[in-house]
């Protein structure tokens, strides 16, 4: 999969002109630790992409973590834009600490499958209550959490690093609302009908928010699509016919009359009038 889809990549580079010899950026394939393999990182590797996969706390990665020390010099504090949930603490955590250390992925398996990059370490606070309540400490206690990454630190840096690996709750969102609409009607015990249902669900999906985007409006423009089908695509109108022409009656102060007006222009341009 990992294979494919970067060879689509690179197909679409081409035909766009800007293929990645031409100065475009690397394509960076995000994984969580269930890929930290080299299945995966090999095949990326092989397709000329960057990795950012996450890694379990085994003892060789505990170690490596170890090596960079307390030194505060070593360790750059970071401030959340959107607070965490911990489920652990049941608290909201908005402050952390990044670090990273040159690091060889897969060391233990043949010389063949090691691949250099970095191990970017991030540290916060362990918020959870001792077992023995009335021991204090004497240090802070930190709970950490690494991936490995090959991406160039001279044009994409520890802190940065930390933020992009962060974002890959996104496509968990797409997921979700995919699940919400179209998907929520799968599976069939045909995999041919499965596999059309799917195609046309995501076309649908795009169209729909491309629409939103279409709205210039901000709270469409990242709203679900189930948001957009109730506030755009199923609109409280009556179609009237008279001299052959078609006039369409929008509701008296309807919240979306701007962002429908909006979308309608740049659909048809402004030589299509809208006769309320």
């Amino acid at each position: 999969m990992v294979s494919d889809s970067l060879a689509t990549v690179d197909r679409l580079r081409s035909q766009t002109g800007g293929a990645s010899g031409d100065g475009a950026s690397k394509p960076l394939i995000r994984c969580d630790s269930a890929f930290y393999g080299h299945p995966t990182i090999g095949a990326a590797i092989r397709a000329g992409a960057d990795v950012s996969v996450t890694v379990r706390l085994t003892s060789t990665i505990k170690r490596a973590i170890a090596s960079i020390g307390d030194d505060e010099s070593s360790w750059t504090p970071i401030q959340y834009t959107d607070a965490l949930y911990d489920e652990g603490t049941d608290t909201w955590i908005s402050r952390a600490e990044v670090a990273e250390i040159p690091f060889t992925a897969l060391a233990s398996q043949k010389k063949a499958h090691h691949v250099a990059g970095r191990l970017v370490v991030r540290r916060i606070p362990d918020l959870r209550p001792p077992k023995d309540e009335g021991q204090g400490t004497l240090f802070d206690i930190w709970r950490f959490h690494a991936f490995f990454t090959t991406t160039d630190p001279d044009e994409v840096g520890t802190v940065a690093a930390d933020k992009t690996h962060r974002q890959h709750a996104v496509i968990e969102q797409v997921h979700a609302d995919l699940k919400n609409s179209a998907l929520a009607h799968l599976p069939s015990n045909s995999f041919s009908a499965n596999a059309a249902w799917l195609v046309c669900a995501v076309m649908a999906f795009n169209l729909t928010r491309a629409a939103g985007t279409l709205t210039a409006d901000p709270k469409l423009t990242k709203a679900t699509t189930g948001t957009l089908r109730r506030t755009i695509a199923s609109v409280p109108a009556r179609i009237a016919s008279s001299a052959r022409r078609l006039t369409l009656h929008l509701p008296t102060d309807w919240p979306w009359e701007t962002a429908w007006n909006t979308l309608f222009d740049r659909t048809f341009g402004p030589n299509h009038p809208i006769i309320v």
